[in-house]
């Protein structure tokens, strides 16, 4: 308990929440508080309690929050569902309970086959399988291994997905009988862990995971690679029709249709390989971007910025302008 309550990342995002700091105090904050945890804690206890925290944050809690907004206000819900009422879990306790228990059971799972990877690439390596130490990652090195994860990600998510847990294999069945049981509707964020075991590694752990290990970037920076893809999978799973960013709309609507038409379609996490594949069923990931631009007026938006800068920068022209001229009258 004490790592959970001491992970700079809950620290940092908390922070300006809470104060009025700056920028710099924040993150000099959060240096002290990293240091201080590498300093007193093995670098495994940090991965494994700082993954789980960022899915209990970022999915679990989400997750429930969305259930019993489903459950207890379902008119409302359906108005805000992709298929409306056809994606609105039952209202049976029971059957929710065992839902709930499978997926903490998973959870449970999930983080005890992570910890016996890393002990075994540890232990293999005769070195911590993440950088752990207190200096932190330069930005340019984060965005280029998040790039090089997402991209690892994507090929995994898409090949995985359509040959292995919708093929004719024991996996498929098993994949198809826990996901795949109901029809026509949009799934919700606790279905995200309501897989069968087997399947559920293969379709959330190892296209995460294996690129990790492969990159080997800093903790941090599979800290924060884990929270996006945890906040991204909560969402596209969610079923909603009203979702933040320009991506996720397209994201939740693919995978809505995916359950609702049995798996025949779009396998990948973004689209990029079901339209290459021609695997999209409904709007493909180029439509939906197109479509979710015009929605945002981000043609607009670019049009104003553009035409603001034009004017910054003809302002700050005229001004030197003046300022030469005044200095030539005086001379």
């Amino acid at each position: 308990m004490d790592v959970l309550l001491s992970l700079p990342i809950v620290s940092y995002f908390a922070a300006p929440m809470l104060t009025s700091w700056s920028t710099s105090l924040n993150l000099l904050f959060f240096y002290m508080t990293w240091t201080t945890l590498v300093l007193s804690h093995s670098p495994l206890k940090i991965e494994l309690i700082g993954t789980l925290a960022v899915r209990l944050v970022f999915w679990l809690a989400p997750s429930l929050f969305f259930l019993l907004l489903d459950t207890l206000v379902p008119s409302l819900a359906e108005n805000i569902k992709i298929y409306g009422a056809a994606s609105l879990p039952r209202r049976n306790l029971a059957a929710l309970s065992k839902q709930i228990a499978l997926v903490i059971v998973n959870l449970v799972l999930f983080t005890t086959l992570q910890a016996g990877i890393s002990v075994g690439a540890t232990t293999l390596l005769h070195r911590p399988l993440f950088k752990t130490s207190t200096a932190l990652p330069l930005p340019w090195q984060i965005i280029k291994h998040i790039v090089m994860l997402y991209t690892t990600r994507e090929l995994l998510t898409y090949y995985i997905h359509r040959h292995i847990l919708h093929s004719r294999g024991f996996i498929a069945k098993l994949h198809s009988r826990y996901m795949h049981s109901r029809r026509g509707g949009a799934p919700y964020a606790l279905m995200l862990y309501a897989d069968h075991p087997i399947p559920l590694m293969l379709n959330h752990l190892v296209p995460v995971y294996l690129p990790s290990l492969a990159i080997r970037p800093h903790l941090l920076t599979y800290f924060l690679f884990t929270i996006l893809t945890t906040i991204e999978e909560m969402f596209s799973m969610s079923g909603y029709t009203v979702v933040p960013g320009i991506m996720m709309g397209g994201i939740a609507r693919r995978t809505a249709t995916h359950y609702a038409c049995g798996g025949k379609g779009n396998f990948s996490a973004w689209g990029l390989l079901d339209w290459i594949h021609g695997t999209s069923v409904g709007r493909d990931v180029v439509k939906d971007i197109h479509d979710e631009a015009d929605k945002h007026h981000v043609r607009e938006r670019s049009h104003k910025a553009a035409s603001d800068t034009s004017s910054l920068m003809q302002d700050t022209i005229d001004g030197w302008k003046k300022t030469v001229r005044k200095s030539r009258k005086k001379t």
